[in-house]
């Protein structure tokens, strides 16, 4: 590893491995790209892998159909399967306050060039015959909206970045940053044992089903450092989702963001009978089928731990089941293979937070997508790196900036947020 670099980004999920490859192919190789864990241990390879257009705010809207396209073209640019297809999102709502707001994101996604289409009940079944419509008062359908399997959605953008001279150090922690005015110029960082942290991880998730002394979710025990060093850098980019508040503190700067657990799970595999993933509104149900046959997806749980925890419970099991049947009664004797969760990273109006920061000029972030950064990260990262290239700032990136939360400038809240 280097001293210097011209760029250093926190966070190797698919925020900061997008950034970094579109950084690379505009000459900007001296990129180094550090995580704390390994390559999809974080948000980035524990969601669901949904990919869509339908939102109610036209920046989204907009900024989903171009990463749709990147998503479309994936597999052929970076060689490598990430099964994307495009079976459509079908949302479905029960309530006449839902069907409005509904119907008038239909309108404004129709406006900017979707696909989409107001469904009745019947209608919903002639798409997925098996979903029991009772109580559903209205549904809209995107076929362009689609899934992906996020593993090789991550190694693609890790791998071409790589190709193309990026440096990634994966089990590599930011402990601190040194600051010469409104400057940062350089990072702690320490670099984990790979054989002790796991040991480490082990142990935690041994405490945490009652073999052992309780532990904390995400405990403060010491993580085993192998070696310590620093690095210098001209812009730091942080991507680290919902850690970006612990690594803005150790600047002094405030994030007003949030993680929230997010449960998913894996049933048996099914023969093929679901084409569109399937989202409720009102409970935050949402399930597709993935390329293997399993029926994959969530549901919104509360109350939900304080802080970063990523932990299974036996709440979330319930709860999806009982929404899952509710909505295919046919699912009822469909046997789990596997649970697992990851954090949203929330914001106060549900917008992300992303660009130059007062007070630290060459400190810049892309954090707070709530639960839909993994799918905007293709076009983000292709806006992240302009913006570090230029220094210039967009009117994307103006309305997203940090002080609006301080001036109680908050934007309008996105409506269609799942989970």
């Amino acid at each position: 590893m280097k001293k210097h670099y011209r760029v250093v980004i926190i966070g190797a999920g698919i925020m900061g491995l997008s950034a970094a490859y579109h950084l690379a192919r505009r000459g900007i190789t001296d990129v180094l790209v550090i995580d704390r864990g390994y390559l999809c241990g974080g948000a980035s390879g524990r969601n669901g892998g949904g990919v869509r257009a339908q939102f109610s705010s036209e920046t989204n809207i907009r900024l989903m159909r171009e990463s749709i396209e990147i998503c479309r073209d994936f597999a052929t640019e970076m060689k490598i399967n990430v099964w994307f297809r495009q079976g459509g999102y079908l949302f479905l709502t029960r309530s006449k306050a839902q069907a409005a707001q509904l119907e008038a994101s239909a309108g404004l996604q129709k406006r900017c060039g979707l696909a989409t289409r107001l469904l009745s009940g019947r209608e919903v079944q002639s798409i997925v015959p098996e979903i029991d419509t009772q109580g559903v008062e209205l549904a809209s359908f995107n076929p362009d909206d689609g899934v992906v399997f996020p593993w090789p959605f991550l190694w693609g953008y890790a791998q071409a970045a790589e190709a193309l001279g990026v440096e990634l150090a994966t089990f590599t922690e930011v402990e601190g940053f040194a600051t010469d005015g409104k400057r940062i110029t350089s990072l702690a960082l320490a670099r984990t044992a790979h054989d002790a942290l796991a040991a480490h991880d082990r142990a935690e998730r041994t405490s945490a089903h009652g073999r052992g002394p309780q532990l904390a979710p995400e405990s403060h025990t010491e993580r085993p450092v192998q070696e310590r060093f620093s690095v210098s850098a001209e812009t730091v980019l942080c991507c680290a989702g919902a850690w970006s508040p612990n690594i803005a503190k150790m600047l002094d700067i405030s994030l007003p963001n949030v993680p929230h657990r997010h449960e998913i799970c894996s049933t048996e595999p099914l023969k093929p009978w679901l084409g569109p993933l399937v989202a409720d509104l009102s409970n935050g149900l949402y399930f597709s089928q993935s390329a293997r046959g399993e029926i994959v997806g969530g549901v919104s749980v509360e109350p939900v731990p304080h802080g970063i925890n990523q932990r299974s419970s036996v709440q979330f099991l319930a709860t999806y089941a009982q929404a899952l049947v509710r909505t295919v009664p046919s699912m009822a004797s469909v046997k789990v293979l596997r649970q697992w969760a990851g954090c949203y990273d929330l914001t106060p109006d549900q917008s992300p937070i992303v660009g130059r920061v007062d007070g630290c000029e060459n400190f810049v972030l892309a954090c707070g997508f709530m639960g839909h950064g993994f799918m905007m990260a293709p076009v983000m990262g292709r806006h992240l790196a302009e913006h570090i290239a230029t220094e210039e700032t967009s009117a994307l990136f103006a309305q997203w900036n940090l002080r609006r939360f301080a001036e109680g400038n908050l934007l309008k809240s996105e409506s269609m947020i799942i989970g």
